[in-house]
């Protein structure tokens, strides 16, 4: 008999967790079918029914990341005023949110992803439809495209360990970030 499809859908969404609980415990390293199961409390067949390799686990994880950084952004940018400023305000409020909220996975999975060409295809898909969208507001590449830049680079440059900037240092880049996207023409 076969298992219903919400049932199916539920234990795909606990395989993820357990994924994400991995690389925030322990980095991109754990992140084996074998670990994936034992955190799941599932058979390794379990999990690959679900997902038939580690690259489809990661590829799972990518597109879930990109889904919550795009209802993230978008909850940000509900509640600001609409303006040039917006969608820039709303990218680093998110960014900012990120760090304060997500210590460890983002970069894990950044880790996990690089060489998954699915992976990195779902981020590159979510920066092209952010960069198309400022473009959009701007007239092409601009100021906003820049911001977005210079987040992207915020976290980048963090998730590979090239700084350790402590909360204090970090806001202050966020709120010269915040500065920047306030004084875009228009707004």
């Amino acid at each position: 008999m076969a298992e219903p499809r919400s049932r199916r859908r539920d234990r795909a969404e606990v395989i993820l967790d357990a994924a994400e609980t991995l690389l925030r415990r322990s980095g991109s390293r754990t992140l084996t079918i074998d670990a994936v199961a034992l955190e799941a409390g599932l058979s390794k067949g379990g999990v690959l029914h679900h997902y038939a390799s580690k690259d489809a686990l990661v590829t799972a994880l990518a597109a879930r990341k990109v889904a919550r950084m795009r209802a993230g952004i978008a909850e940000m940018l509900a509640a600001r005023p609409q303006g040039p400023a917006a969608l820039p305000l709303a990218l680093i409020a998110h960014a900012r949110q990120v760090y304060a909220e997500e210590c460890g996975f983002p970069d894990a999975l950044l880790i996990a992803s690089a060489e998954n060409a699915e992976a990195v295809a779902a981020f590159s898909g979510f920066l092209a439809e952010h960069l198309t969208a400022m473009s959009a507001v701007e007239g092409g590449p601009g100021k906003g495209a820049a911001l977005t830049f210079a987040v992207l680079g915020l976290m980048l440059s963090r998730s590979l360990d090239f700084h350790r900037l402590d909360g204090a240092d970090l806001n202050r880049l966020f709120d010269a970030l915040e500065a920047q996207a306030r004084a875009l023409p228009g707004d």
